[in-house]
């Protein structure tokens, strides 16, 4: 297997334990009538049409467009959240990498979404995790090296987001939009070919859910050969005697997932997991537990540490957002079990797909305007055009996709509940 189609196959679990996360969240909080209090009580001022955006929390509403309260933001905030709440319910995969593209499709600038992304994942993982049944599988050592790696690393990723837009908001913009182009253009085309491959291949048509792989992978065997202390004891319940890893290298995977938590505004629990697994050689079980736990960490540092204070959280933006995700993800997950899994397949890959084009056609605008070339305006802004057209016509029609096959089935799928 060659290294990009290992890349692939890593992103592509990451994705996956993402969304998995995400639906067990949203469960928890959908099922408790104490948790759906709350966030009535939360989201209470808003939908009274409060003109202050929350201006008295954390940071402020001053100099960062969009920066007023308004009716038409707050339904924004919760189409993008119904769109990634959809597709992660249905395809398992990928919804959280379209919230901050989404963001800044409908005009949001790049640092805010980044900031505003965290801030929702942490408000979701507050209310869905902090007395999950699974962190009772956490490894108390192994999460706090990892916890204090990924501290580090928002530090890193928040100090460098800031500082780029400090420098030139534009500067920001456009590193931002380079990121998530060259990784949902590496996800959606690799994708794309595992869904062609699919189609042909007999039987195909699996679903979208990746696995993953059995017994210890080779890396993981020599980072637990290494002898760099502290050394960190772990399955023991799992295997005779547990695992041992060093304590320096479960930090160093921390600074990774802290640095592209704070950059890219993904809370960090989506490359947690396949790197436990893959990269440390941790059961799943022990992972699940961990990966909980760092996100609630993970996110609130970044989010709260590195932009609420800065100013850089649009509240109603977060919880429109928590509140169209928790409605996407039931009717998603439900809808799965009236679709084929080939459909999912590649409805995953045109997605992520979308998010790219949308991005990457930024980008000509973006440098013009940094001197970096020299496009004619009507040239680039007729890219840009393109770009957030194809991206809402995509989401627009899965949208409309999932919904005809949850309406249509309406009646198999009560039967089954």
């Amino acid at each position: 297997m060659s290294v990009p189609r290992k890349v692939y196959e890593f992103l592509k679990a990451a994705s996956v334990a993402h969304a998995r996360w995400d639906y067990e969240v949203s469960l928890s909080i959908i099922r408790n009538r104490k948790k759906l209090l709350i966030l009535l009580l939360m989201l209470t001022p808003i939908l009274a049409g409060s003109l202050l955006e929350a201006a008295s929390l954390l940071g402020g509403k001053e100099a960062y467009a969009p920066a007023y309260y308004s009716t038409m933001i707050f339904v924004v905030s919760m189409a993008i959240g119904l769109a990634a709440g959809l597709i992660t319910g249905c395809i398992g995969a990928g919804g959280g990498f379209i919230i901050t593209p989404a963001l800044m499709a409908a005009g949001v600038k790049g640092i805010l979404a980044v900031g505003t992304d965290l801030f929702h994942i942490f408000a979701k993982a507050i209310m869905g995790t902090a007395v999950h049944k699974k962190l009772g599988n956490v490894s108390t050592k192994l999460a706090v090296a990892f916890l204090v790696g990924s501290a580090g690393g928002t530090f890193i990723g928040g100090a460098l987001n800031k500082g780029l837009y400090n420098k030139d908001p534009l500067l920001s913009e456009a590193f931002i939009s380079a990121v998530y182009a060259i990784l949902l253009g590496f996800l959606g085309f690799y994708a794309l070919i595992d869904f062609l491959r699919s189609r042909k291949a007999p039987g195909g048509g699996g679903d979208a859910h990746g696995g993953g792989p059995s017994g210890t992978p080779s890396v993981a065997l020599k980072l637990q050969s290494m002898n760099l202390p502290p050394m960190i004891q772990f399955d023991e319940d799992f295997v005779p005697g547990g695992k041992r890893i060093s304590g320096v290298v479960v930090a160093l995977g921390g600074v990774v997932v802290g640095i592209l938590a704070a950059i890219m505004g993904v809370g960090g629990g989506f490359v947690t997991f396949p790197m436990f697994v893959y990269i440390f050689g941790v059961s799943s079980m022990t992972t699940v537990g961990t990966d909980i736990l760092q996100i609630i960490f993970t996110a609130g540092l970044a989010a709260i540490g590195q932009y609420a204070i800065y100013g850089y959280v649009f509240y109603t933006l977060a919880m429109g957002m928590l509140i169209g995700s928790l409605f996407g993800i039931q009717v998603g997950a439900l809808t799965t079990k009236v679709v084929k899994g080939i459909h999912i397949r590649g409805f995953y890959a045109v997605s992520i797909i979308a998010g790219f084009v949308n991005r990457a056609a930024t980008l000509p605008k973006k440098l013009t305007e940094l001197e970096v070339f020299n496009i004619p305006k009507p040239v680039y802004s007729a890219i840009e055009t393109f770009g957030n057209i194809v991206f809402w016509i995509v989401v627009a029609a899965f949208g409309i996709w999932i919904f005809s096959k949850f309406f249509s089935n309406i009646g198999s799928l009560r039967e089954e509940e």
